[in-house]
C-alpha cells in the first residue's frame, strides 16, 4: 500500500488555520505538540471508509454496507478527492435479493498484494452479525495493470458459516490467510487451487474474551442486545520474512504461530494449537500495519492513539489526538507515511440504540513516520 495523491494535503488557508489552532489548543491542554503533523488526504460527506489502499499515486478506500455508508462499495478517489466506482460500477451495484457472488456485498478490508493486485474482501453478509448469503462470501483479486477483476475466490458454508465475519487478508507466497471476526477461527486459502480450509476453530486465539470489552475513548461499545460488543479474530499481521502470523481478537491479546504449520494440510486441530504461542498483550485497537523492520504500529481505541510496537517488544505513542477516534486498518505507504481512516465505528447507530452518532465529515488522515522512504 504504496504512495498519495499531492493535492489531498492540507491546501488551503482554512486547513492550515485549523491545524494551526489544533497545535495551539493541544499546547494549551498538554497533548502532543505533533497533532499538526497529520494532514489530511481525503473527506467524505456520504462514503464511510475503514480500509484504504496507496498504490503510486492511486487512493482506494472501501467501507461496510451495515455502517450506512452511501455510495462505492470500493472506490478511486479522483483528482478532486471524491470516491468513484472501482473497478466498475456494476461490481458496486449490488441490491438485496440480486445475485451476490459476482458484486460486493459487504467489503470489510482492502490490501494490496504487492503483486500488482489488489484484494477486496467481501463477508458476504449486508448486515452486522448476519450470515453470508450464497456466494456472498469472498476474496477478490484485481489487476491494477487492467483494472479488472482477476480472480474470485469463492468461500462456500464449510469455510463461511453460519455467522462468520470474514474480515481481511495478508499473503505470502501461494497462500492467503484471513480472519473471522464472526466464527473465531482463521482461514487458510490455497491460491493456487483456490481450495481454503478453516483452522484455529474456537481456539482461545482467536476467540474475543469476555473481560476485555472494547473500550473507545472511555466508553465499553455495546452491541444491539446491550451486552459488550464481542469480536473475534480480526487484527493480524504477517512477520517482513512471511515465516510467522500474529493475531488475535480486537480487543488482544495477540498470539504467534508459524506460517508453514498453517500450511501443512496434514497437520490436525490438536497439533496446530499447541503450536500457538502468546506474542503481545495488546488492548482493543481499530487497525494496525506492519513495516518491513517489523514495526507494528496500531490504532489504540482507548486513547485515541497511534502506537508503535519494536520487535523486540517496546511499546511507545506515536502520537495521541482526539481526531484518531477509532482509525481503522492504517497502511504505510513506500514513503513511510502512515495513512489513517477515521469511520468512527462505534458511533454507528447499531451500537447507539439506533442512533448514529458519526461526526462528519469522514476523515483520511496522513501522518510521516520517521526514516523517510522504507
Amino acid at each position: 500500500m504504496d504512495h498519495h495523491i499531492p493535492h489531498h494535503r492540507v491546501a488551503t488557508m482554512g486547513a492550515r488555520i485549523a491545524a494551526a489552532a489544533v497545535l495551539a489548543a493541544g499546547v494549551a491542554a498538554g497533548a502532543p505538540t505533533v497533532a499538526a503533523e497529520l494532514q489530511v488526504a481525503a473527506q467524505s460527506d456520504s462514503m464511510i471508509w475503514n480500509g484504504v489502499a496507496v498504490a503510486g499515486k492511486r487512493v482506494f478506500v472501501a467501507g461496510p454496507r451495515w455502517t450506512g455508508s452511501r455510495g462505492p462499495a470500493l472506490a478511486l478517489l479522483d483528482a478532486k478527492g471524491r470516491p468513484q466506482p472501482f473497478p466498475s460500477a456494476a461490481w458496486n451495484a449490488w441490491q438485496p435479493g440480486a445475485d451476490a457472488a459476482q458484486a460486493f456485498v459487504n467489503i470489510n478490508a482492502i490490501h494490496l498484494d504487492g503483486q500488482g493486485g489488489l484484494w477486496a474482501v467481501d463477508s458476504g453478509a449486508p448486515a452486522f452479525g448476519g450470515d453470508p448469503l450464497p456466494g456472498g462470501a469472498k476474496a477478490v483479486l484485481i489487476d491494477l495493470k487492467t483494472n479488472r477483476v482477476k480472480r474470485v475466490y469463492h468461500f462456500g458454508p464449510e469455510l463461511a458459516l453460519a455467522g462468520s465475519y470474514v474480515d481481511d487478508i495478508r499473503q505470502h507466497g501461494k497462500y492467503a490467510y484471513l480472519t473471522d471476526a464472526g466464527r473465531p477461527g482463521l482461514i487458510v486459502l490455497d491460491l493456487v487451487s483456490g481450495q481454503g480450509r478453516r483452522v484455529l476453530d474456537g481456539s482461545p486465539s482467536t476467540t474475543a474474551r469476555r473481560d476485555r470489552p472494547i473500550d473507545v475513548d472511555g466508553q465499553i461499545v455495546r452491541g444491539g442486545d446491550g451486552a459488550p460488543l464481542l469480536v473475534n479474530a480480526d487484527p493480524f499481521e504477517i512477520s517482513p520474512d512471511g515465516r510467522h502470523l500474529y493475531f488475535g481478537p480486537l480487543a488482544g491479546p495477540w498470539s504467534q504461530i508459524e506460517t508453514r504449520l498453517l500450511n501443512d494440510a496434514s497437520l490436525d486441530a490438536a497439533s496446530l494449537e499447541s503450536a500457538v504461542k502468546p506474542w503481545a498483550d495488546i488492548g482493543p485497537i481499530g487497525g494496525s500495519a506492519m513495516d518491513r523492520q517489523g514495526n507494528l504500529y496500531f490504532t489504540d481505541l482507548k486513547t485515541n492513539s497511534l502506537m508503535r510496537r519494536t520487535p523486540n517488544g517496546n511499546v511507545s505513542t506515536v502520537l495521541r489526538d482526539d481526531r484518531l477516534h477509532w482509525v481503522d486498518a492504517p497502511v504505510i505507504d513506500q514513503r513511510n507515511r502512515i495513512w489513517l481512516p477515521v469511520p468512527q465505528m462505534d458511533r454507528n447507530a447499531l451500537f447507539n440504540g439506533g442512533r448514529s452518532k458519526v461526526r462528519w465529515p469522514i476523515m483520511l488522515y496522513t501522518l510521516q513516520l520517521e526514516g523517510g522512504e522504507q
